[in-house]
């Protein structure tokens, strides 16, 4: 059996709150295809991508990874549903179970920022590290972790952008959270930095005093990820970061100030090799949607064996 053939193929969906990407990939650089769609109403995104599902043929198993919140308790009632999303129509939609009949293969189904954890560890800025966090900050704020090459999955997903950091010395501000005001998404994301200032942060000058007080922020998430114990790296991605040259040496400074010393390892006291941008481009999402269906195979597989 040739290396190829020891990959499976597999069909994946990024599925994201303004577009959507399906890929039929054995990895990134086997992409049969891709195709992006937007993002509207529940019945016509869904029935949009089973269209794409329905065109190709030979997978041998499906991964969708969704924006959130979603419910990824297998033993939920509600396992596979996008459960409290703000986005009109999109609340309650059962997405893993609808993809998963037309497929009719086994489907792995998690957050789009574990799919994109799942892929940089694989393939990308963390390749070969069993465990990594995937941060991305943009129009939200949210964390994958993977420890062991899998998810840290429980109760439900990490919702890490809505913890509440410390606060820089006088800064006041109410923050743009609807629900907590001045938590990490509250403070350091797109919509929030654009509230602060009034300027959309690509247009934002890099001297602007409102960097450091995002710098602060996010310090604060690293400062946390660091102490779960997990990461090995910690990939940061979205739109803020990326593209945002400036940002990353005073995120890496503002968590190296904030942990003081606490954790003593080579690997966190080398920021720059620990808090590093992402490798994968906007393909990273897709990616770890392949991960997440390859992933659902092979636990097939195992519990067939395992029950022979």
């Amino acid at each position: 059996m040739t290396e190829r053939q020891n990959k499976p193929l597999v069909a994946g969906v990024e599925l994201g709150g303004t577009k959507c990407i399906c890929i039929l990939a054995r990895g990134p650089d086997e992409i049969e295809d891709r195709v992006q769609l937007p993002t509207t109403r529940p019945e016509e995104t869904l029935s949009a991508i089973e269209a794409v599902l329905d065109r190709w043929s030979g997978f041998s198993a499906l991964g969708i990874a969704s924006f959130g919140p979603v419910s990824i308790d297998p033993h939920a009632g509600d396992y596979g549903h996008i459960t409290s999303t703000p986005k009109p129509g999109w609340a309650n939609q059962d997405v893993a179970a609808r993809l998963r009949r037309k497929a009719g293969v086994p489907t792995g189904f998690h957050t789009d920022v574990v799919g994109a954890a799942l892929a940089e560890a694989r393939w990308g800025a963390a390749k070969g590290l069993p465990d990594i966090a995937y941060a991305t900050v943009g129009t939200g704020i949210g964390v994958g972790l993977i420890a062991g090459g899998k998810p840290v999955d429980g109760l439900t997903h990490s919702e890490f952008g809505h913890i509440r950091p410390v606060r820089v010395a006088g800064d006041d501000w109410v923050g743009s959270c609807p629900y907590h005001g001045a938590c990490l998404e509250g403070l350091a994301a797109g919509p929030a930095i654009q509230a602060r200032t009034g300027i959309p942060g690509p247009d934002l000058p890099a001297d602007h005093p409102a960097w450091n007080l995002v710098a602060h922020a996010l310090g604060q998430l690293l400062h946390a990820l660091v102490l779960t114990g997990v990461p090995r790296r910690i990939v940061m991605g979205g739109g803020v970061m990326v593209g945002t040259d400036h940002l990353f040496p005073r995120v890496r400074a503002a968590m190296t100030k904030s942990l003081a010393g606490y954790v003593a390892l080579p690997e966190v006291a080398n920021a720059d090799t620990f808090v590093v941008p992402p490798a994968l481009g906007g393909n990273a999402g897709p990616l770890g949607a392949i991960v997440l269906g390859a992933q659902a195979l092979g636990e097939q597989l195992q519990s067939s064996f395992m029950g022979a």
